[in-house]
């Protein structure tokens, strides 16, 4: 594809629009955050698909059963939410990473690569990943036709001027992160620690923002209390804060005011996880700044507007 259209699809969207989310919804809390955001934002979205990616740490076994686990999560936000009608459209990913098989048919693929071949560059289909890019990477391989019908949010990586680049997404998979970054295509990269990484809340805020206003606010504010708690445990520390990084993809597509981008030649992701750079390289956008406070304002206010079950 070339640069200048993919210059043209890296305009933000105007008026409504049809997208897909990619999840590994039990990894941590962000992910249930980000999925009732999106739902609740309707007015913008046309939600099509929902796709478990796998995950594999303390809260998982094996990629598959993190996958698994992400799939019952999802479902369970439905139910939180009182939403049942998106368990039609939620479908089940990869069981192994890239760096360790050759990219399989699953039915999140098949699905995105039918739903993508259904679109057109006029009128793209916008990919949310906020996961190891496992079911997205798959689909291009499989059908690289897709690429000129989609746009690709990713939250993979870490700041350019991070020390380091271990991000979560990019070493879980780094086969799929090197698909995404090396294809020619309209790609919008959160990174990590850095930038997104302001993007955080406090037990305090969540207390007075979400606690006791519906039946997903009080699980998600538990929920995260918990994991902080987990972390706190390993850290020593007794003030947390916790970063809703995978909000942030979704709040893109909503306003030009709730973060500032650049254009950026595609970076190069060496096996080490370090950045190297090419100028002859394709462009993509970056996501350097969040207004944290007008996101996290609107994130609040259409959580705590979920009715009850």
């Amino acid at each position: 594809m070339e640069n200048s259209e993919i210059l043209k699809k890296l305009e933000r969207p105007q008026g409504k629009i049809d997208v897909v989310l990619d999840t590994d919804t039990f990894n941590e809390i962000d992910d249930q955050y980000a999925l009732a955001y999106m739902i609740q934002s309707q007015d913008k979205f046309n939600i099509l698909g929902i796709y478990a990616a796998p995950f594999f740490n303390h809260h998982s076994a094996s990629p598959k059963e993190g996958m698994e686990k992400s799939y019952d999560e999802i479902l369970n936000v439905y139910k939180l939410l009182n939403r049942p009608e998106f368990e039609a459209i939620t479908f089940k990913g990869s069981t192994e990473f890239l760096t360790d098989s050759e990219p399989t048919i699953t039915d999140a693929v098949k699905h995105l690569i039918d739903t993508a071949l259904n679109h057109s560059s006029e009128n793209p289909l916008y990919v949310i990943g906020i996961a190891a890019a496992t079911n997205i990477a798959s689909a291009i391989l499989l059908e690289p036709k897709i690429v000129d019908n989609i746009v690709v949010l990713w939250l993979g990586g870490l700041g350019y001027e991070w020390h380091n680049n271990l991000s979560f997404n990019c070493r879980q998979d780094l086969v799929a992160a090197r698909v995404l970054l090396d294809t020619p295509m309209p790609l919008v990269q959160f990174p990590g620690m850095g930038v997104i990484s302001a993007f955080a809340t406090t037990g305090p805020e969540l207390e007075y923002w979400l606690k006791g206003k519906n039946s997903f606010c009080d699980y998600m504010v538990n929920k995260t209390e918990e994991e902080a708690r987990i972390t706190n445990l390993k850290n020593g520390g007794k003030v947390w804060s916790r970063a809703l990084w995978d909000i942030v993809p979704i709040g893109w597509l909503l306003s030009d005011e709730f973060m500032k981008d650049k254009l950026v030649y595609s970076p190069i992701m060496q096996d080490n996880h370090y950045y190297s750079w090419d100028f002859r390289r394709h462009f993509i956008k970056y996501v350097y700044f969040v207004e944290r406070d007008k996101l996290m304002e609107d994130v609040f206010e259409k959580l705590a507007n979920i009715e009850s079950i």
